[in-house]
């Protein structure tokens, strides 16, 4: 018999991150992990420009804390930045400061509407660790900037750090984030085949310049790319390790890990308390946050 929850627990927690549903019992259950939260913090002129964040415990670094913007997934059609509060939880509890955002969905947009709102909210990130936290800004580390996001919002952040095209407008570069982190990203998907994605990608009929395995270069920030062994939803080979592949032949510092005993939900489930003992996502997350370039 497995160490950790019972299997009961088990099937009752999957089946909420199955469901894409609010993931009550999930984020019950990783409370504490940050030593601050705030809630409702608008960072554009929509009302799905919204962000929620989460500060770590104990002192301020020197330089303020790496920091972390998250995208959630939701095949572009679902989600809201409340249900991954166990997110946020869990990597302010490894110390970095994250950032947790919302962004317009399907059917009030589509690609690459999506992509303008996720640039828009990690210009806010930029924006408030120019000012410095002694000067109302918050207390991070602006050379320590990584944006990381799980299936569709792994996608949002593998084109936010490959693709110029959308940081530009905000005077920024891909260069300017200290990394970034995909988990179950699909990066090489098309022609698409899920269902609730053919519209957000205009199928058949694709627009150019939409898959993150054509857009690899040499200037790419450091990458770590997560994924699930046994996933039928996004394949890992396909995608994570073709990814990471290329971007390794480029000479880009990428670690590529793929990991057992989860499928394409639970690993990002692996980052909530009740969960971290089937994969060590939160910790090598951690490790790649820390390490220097």
């Amino acid at each position: 018999m497995r160490l950790g929850l019972g299997t009961a627990a088990l099937g009752a927690l999957t089946t909420l991150l199955q469901a894409c549903s609010p993931l009550n019992l999930v984020n019950v259950t990783s409370l504490g992990g940050a030593g601050e939260r705030r809630t409702g913090i608008t960072f554009g002129p929509l009302p799905r420009h919204q962000l929620d964040l989460y500060r770590p415990s104990g002192p301020v670094p020197p330089q303020g804390w790496p920091t972390v913007l998250f995208i959630y997934g939701g095949t572009w059609n679902r989600g809201e930045r409340a249900d991954y509060r166990f997110v946020g939880e869990a990597l302010a509890s490894e110390g970095l400061f994250t950032v947790i955002a919302d962004y317009r969905l399907y059917p009030e947009v589509r690609w690459p509407d999506f992509l303008h709102d996720c640039a828009l909210a990690l210009r806010w990130v930029f924006d408030e660790a120019g000012k410095g936290g002694l000067a109302g800004g918050l207390p991070i580390d602006p050379a320590r900037i990584y944006v990381m996001g799980h299936s569709a919002g792994a996608y949002n952040a593998a084109m936010l750090a490959l693709d110029p095209r959308w940081l530009a407008p905000h005077g920024l570069t891909p260069a300017k984030l200290a990394g970034w982190i995909g988990l179950a990203g699909p990066y090489d998907f098309l022609p698409v085949t899920e269902p609730d994605a053919k519209p957000v990608f205009f199928h058949p009929n694709y627009p150019a310049g939409t898959q993150p395995i054509e857009l690899a270069t040499a200037t790419a920030p450091r990458t770590f790319l997560g994924a699930a062994r046994n996933d039928p939803l996004v394949n890992p080979t396909r995608s994570t390790v073709g990814l990471g592949v290329k971007l390794q032949a480029f000479g880009v510092p990428t670690t590529v890990q793929v990991y057992d005993r989860v499928d394409h939900f639970t690993l990002i489930g692996a980052l909530a308390r009740p969960l971290r003992w089937m994969a060590p996502v939160l910790k090598d997350v951690s490790r790649f946050v820390r390490e220097k370039a």
